[in-house]
């Protein structure tokens, strides 16, 4: 039976939302700690590479789920093409100029984008693993969704994914998730846009936008759905009392997981000098800078030296 036909918008003038999902081929819950956190990376490179936005995701055992708006190739300049492709092969690597249309048709390809995705995560868990073989399952499925009312019920649905599996009590509290990274890393680096699907309800400043999703969030996870874990009346009674807002005290908890996952956590001039006694040592393409712990006033954080 013939494949059918991916629904993809070439190029309609405007950037086109879709919702990505791909499953894996093994059994059971192959995806741990480990390799959540290295998919999450690949995914965060790769989208820096490619024209798109990525407006949510959740990295689950055996799935992955995005939702990202690709731009036509008409709204990306030559100029840019050539900054991707930098971000891609390195600075020293020369622009093939007779292939600019070829990787501007590329850089804003969902196919091109997904595929290099998994291909690059494949490679990382088979090598890992010391295991040969597919790692995927069937092609990913991708839909695509209308901006505003649909858009922020497909991201809630994805949010609430950890959830609806009964691996948490509140979805904030799955960091592989987009509500987990906003609220427990401040979203870094700007990796999520914040429009959010609310375009409409004219609000402009990010962390306002962000407690109304997160409102919309928990009524919805609050519906019941058969077969399928819901979020307490407690919990979201809690939440709602405090007008949805996040408490300190569990702003803070968030930010504990640097004591567990950093390499060298302190303030910034003692990462920097601890740092520097380990500089020799590590095979490194560029210096490693500290990065501010959002929360905790002077706290500043290095990865795992292993991880270099």
């Amino acid at each position: 039976m013939p494949r059918i036909p991916r629904l993809v918008v070439t190029d309609s003038g405007q950037k086109t939302a879709y919702h990505v999902i791909s499953r894996t081929a093994l059994d059971g819950l192959p995806f741990g700690k480990i390799e959540k956190d290295k998919l999450l990376s690949i995914i965060q490179r790769l989208s820096a590479v490619y024209v798109v936005d990525v407006l949510g995701f959740a990295v689950m055992g055996n799935h992955f789920h995005l939702l990202v708006e690709v731009s036509p190739g008409s709204m990306v300049s030559d100029d840019e093409v050539k900054r991707r492709f930098q971000l891609l092969y390195g600075k020293d690597m020369e622009f093939p100029e007779g292939l600019l249309n070829d990787y501007r048709e590329r850089f804003c390809s969902l196919s091109a984008y997904v595929k290099d995705i998994k291909q690059r995560f494949s490679h990382y868990y088979n090598k890992r693993k010391n295991r040969r073989g597919t790692l995927w399952g069937e092609r990913f499925k991708s839909v695509i969704v209308q901006q505003g009312n649909s858009l922020i019920h497909c991201l809630a649905y994805i949010d609430l994914n950890p959830l609806r599996a009964g691996i948490v009590k509140r979805p904030e509290d799955y960091r592989w998730c987009s509500i987990g990274y906003h609220l427990q890393t401040g979203n870094n680096s700007d990796f999520l846009s914040l429009d959010l699907g609310l375009e409409d309800s004219g609000t402009a400043d990010p962390l306002t936008r962000l407690k109304e999703y997160r409102t919309f969030l928990y009524q919805v996870g609050s519906i019941e759905k058969k077969g399928k874990a819901t979020l307490s009346k407690q919990v979201f009674d809690e939440e709602a009392a405090n007008g949805f807002e996040l408490a300190r005290v569990r702003r803070f908890r968030f930010r504990t997981r640097y004591f567990t996952d950093s390499g060298i956590i302190g303030s910034k001039a003692f990462v920097e000098t601890t740092y520097g006694s380990f500089k020799e040592k590590i095979h490194a393409t560029r210096d490693k800078v500290p990065k501010r712990v959002k929360g905790i006033e002077g706290m500043y954080s290095l990865k795992r030296l292993a991880d270099f």
